[in-house]
């Protein structure tokens, strides 16, 4: 839609709407001054959009149906096929449906975008066909990616590939599913409050959420820009840091990143734990919403790695308790201002601006009555959280650095600290007809030991470390930022199969 400045008597409803109190001379002498900025804004409008070559040849796939998707993870199937070398050669991968992969259809999760197509393939996807991989497709994802429990997917509910009838985690749920039934070797999801973590959880695999910027958001949807992550899945703690490897390190674009370059994050899995100090935190275990049980498996690895050689320690970090409440008006408010008034995207950040998708998301409300309860319950919430004043959204932005700082303190006494990636083993997807409570209670009950790390950016990985009632249980390692190395170092010596 071409820009156009409104007639003298738009623009004085707009000035009545903001309450400027404008005369007729003031409307007038506004207007007059104002249109003159028509022809500059319209020339930005012709200037082409910076180049974004799509290196790989592709076709635009289709949506698989019946057996070919048994677990419904799958949105939309393709064939990729990247450099004929590379550290991922022979490696199928998926992509999280809220990625970018020029040309292949992308929903996010939401019907509202349903027929989307990018013009772009993010970073990430850049990287992993570089580096040999060839992309499978695209992974089913949560609406909007905003819930933990694989009922809000405009697609229909993922299954758990383990466990039946019940949920394979959000919101990176189609990745867990496909890399759980064996699929995909590899795939790449998003993590904002545990959406990595929390179905390799669920599903018994490997999920790292990086340190906040050393993997590349470029082409992805955001949440809020302050915490959004990309991180690799896999079955394998060393296919997982050998995903890292390739995805890590600035694209020059993403200003969510330091300049840090990458590592060799699989060089040290074999060295063991001995001589390590391992912090495991109280208060990561004994919630309220814990599932009887799930502690003492997770404990019971934790004892595994002191007769390692590892000292093994209690430590008590209180404010780990503050950390669902100082991310839910982040997490809340911060999307909703996106959708309401940033056009699905923000302002403010420095990264690259998906117009495409912008004008994909135009006239969204048209469609509201789609909308799942969790993103009803989120625009909801997120207005009164903003009548409040962006006061609320701003404390918590200033509390995450006392939380960061509480973190810190502790992993100056450890190299890592441990405790469970979610409270409860995969519980059943609630039934199509489940009550907006239970929807809303199902999406959200698992965050709590999770989210926080979104908020202050130390890297986290969770792995498998036993089973409760036949259901996987998940172990999360979280380090110092930027030590992924030794993450995934202590991650291999509790990974179970």
């Amino acid at each position: 839609m071409t820009y156009t400045f409104p007639r003298p008597q738009a623009l004085r409803e707009i000035a009545d709407k903001l309450g400027l109190q404008l005369d007729e001379s003031e409307v007038a002498e506004y207007h007059a001054h104002l249109d003159q900025l028509t022809s500059a804004l319209r020339q930005l409008e012709t200037l082409p959009e910076l180049p974004r070559r799509v290196k790989y040849p592709r076709d635009p796939g289709y949506r698989p149906e019946g057996d070919e998707n048994p677990h419904n993870a799958w949105y939309w199937k393709t064939r990729i096929r990247g450099a004929s070398s590379g550290k991922l050669h022979g490696k199928t991968v998926a992509i999280k449906d809220s990625i970018c992969v020029a040309g292949v259809p992308m929903s996010n999760g939401a019907s509202i975008v349903e027929g989307y197509v990018p013009d772009i393939d993010a970073t990430a996807v850049t990287r992993v066909l570089d580096a040999g991989g060839e992309i499978l497709g695209k992974a089913a994802c949560e609406y909007f990616c905003s819930a933990g429990n694989s009922a809000t997917c405009s697609s229909g509910p993922v299954d758990n590939p383990h466990v039946p009838g019940h949920t394979a985690g959000g919101s990176s749920n189609g990745c867990a599913a496909l890399l759980a039934s064996n699929e995909v070797d590899l795939a790449v999801g998003a993590d904002q409050a545990g959406s990595v973590r929390i179905p390799a959880s669920f599903c018994g695999l490997v999920g790292l959420k990086p340190t906040y910027g050393l993997v590349p958001y470029t082409g992805a949807i955001s949440i809020d820009y302050t915490f959004d992550h990309l991180g690799p899945m896999a079955r394998t703690v060393s296919d997982c840091a050998l995903l890292l490897e390739v995805l890590a390190g600035s694209d020059d674009i993403d200003g969510r990143q330091a300049q840090y370059s990458r590592q060799g994050y699989s060089d040290d899995l074999t060295k063991g734990v001995k001589g390590l100090r391992i912090g495991v935190v109280q208060e990561g275990f004994q919630r309220p919403e814990s599932e009887p049980g799930l502690d003492d498996v997770v404990l019971s690895a934790i004892d595994k790695l002191g007769n390692a050689g590892a000292t093994v320690e209690s430590v008590s970090i209180p404010w780990h308790n503050y950390g669902s409440a100082i991310w839910l008006p982040i997490g809340i408010e911060g999307p909703y201002f996106n959708l309401m008034h940033g056009h699905g995207v923000g302002y403010g950040a420095n990264e690259l601006y998906l117009l495409s998708y912008m004008r994909a998301l135009s006239g969204w409300q048209v469609h509201a009555k789609e909308l799942p309860p969790t993103i009803k319950a989120f625009l909801l919430a997120g207005n009164v959280m903003s009548d409040h004043g962006g006061r609320l959204y701003a404390k918590a932005q200033n509390l995450r650095h006392r939380l960061r700082a509480e973190y810190d303190a502790a992993l100056a006494s450890y190299d890592v600290l441990v405790m469970p990636t979610t409270p409860m083993t995969a519980p059943a997807i609630p039934a199509p007809d489940a009550s907006i409570t239970e929807v809303l209670q199902r999406s959200w009950e698992m965050l709590g030991n999770t989210c926080p790390f979104n908020l202050t950016g130390h890297p986290a990985i969770s792995v498998r470390c036993g089973h409760l009632s036949e259901r996987p249980v998940g172990l999360m390692v979280v380090g110092r930022h930027y030590q992924e190395k030794l993450l995934f170092q202590v991650a291999e010596a509790i990974h179970t199969n």
